[in-house]
């Protein structure tokens, strides 16, 4: 039963997780636009232990959200993350962003897009399927009226992230389904982080490299 420890920061929220056995125990996670996440993440790691009565010595493995995202984000996030694994010998593991952040949702029989803005009109996003599972790769996208045409004239098609409202002002096809006001959250990486752990799925602590897609989405 893997005891890991979360980390998301590849967005405004900075959100941090212990999940047990693939499963939110303990969660803590503040959303500002002032990107606090260099003051705020260690603060929120000793917060979650604490809640769980657990000391950082009994994690099994220490995950982090791989990215896209913001430039700055995932590097403390990934610093903080790699400090860990050298302090405690523990095992890293990375969580794809997006499709952490899919699984937020679950509408039946549904295509899942997550989109996290690039800024101006470019989004980074990706494409699951109803078990969210990637069926087109990551990219860096400049959204207009026909992007995801070929999902939407097949069905249900579930649109979340931060980057929604630019999309609203193109799409206006009967099939999109919006839900706004979702980030990528360490709540939705325990599972993904327990799947990688049963398979000993894991980084190079001293090579690993966030997923940055684009260099320039800086703070």
């Amino acid at each position: 039963m893997a005891t890991i420890l979360c980390i998301e920061t590849t967005t405004t929220n900075c959100s941090v997780s212990i999940s047990r056995n693939g499963k939110t125990i303990a969660i803590k996670e503040q959303n500002t636009q002032g990107y606090s996440h260099a003051e705020s993440l260690h603060v929120f790691i000793d917060e979650v232990l604490k809640q769980c009565g657990i000391s950082k010595m009994e994690m099994d493995a220490v995950a982090v959200s791989k990215g896209p995202g913001s430039y700055t984000g995932l590097r403390i996030g990934v610093s903080a993350a790699k400090g860990l694994c050298y302090a405690m010998n523990l095992p890293l593991i990375s969580v794809d962003t997006l499709q952490a952040l899919s699984m937020q949702v679950n509408e039946m029989g549904a295509v899942y897009i997550p989109m996290l803005d690039a800024r101006r009109m470019e989004v980074f996003t990706a494409v699951y399927d109803v078990n969210h599972k990637k069926i087109e790769a990551t990219r860096a996208l400049i959204l207009d009226k026909t992007s995801f045409s070929e999902h939407l004239n097949s069905g249900k098609t579930v649109f979340i992230g931060n980057a929604n409202e630019k999309f609203k002002t193109l799409c206006t096809h009967s099939n999109a389904v919006f839900v706004d006001g979702l980030l990528p959250s360490a709540n939705e990486m325990g599972f993904l982080a327990n799947e990688k752990y049963k398979i000993s799925d894991f980084e190079n602590v001293a090579y690993f490299e966030p997923y940055y897609l684009k260099d320039f989405m800086s703070g």
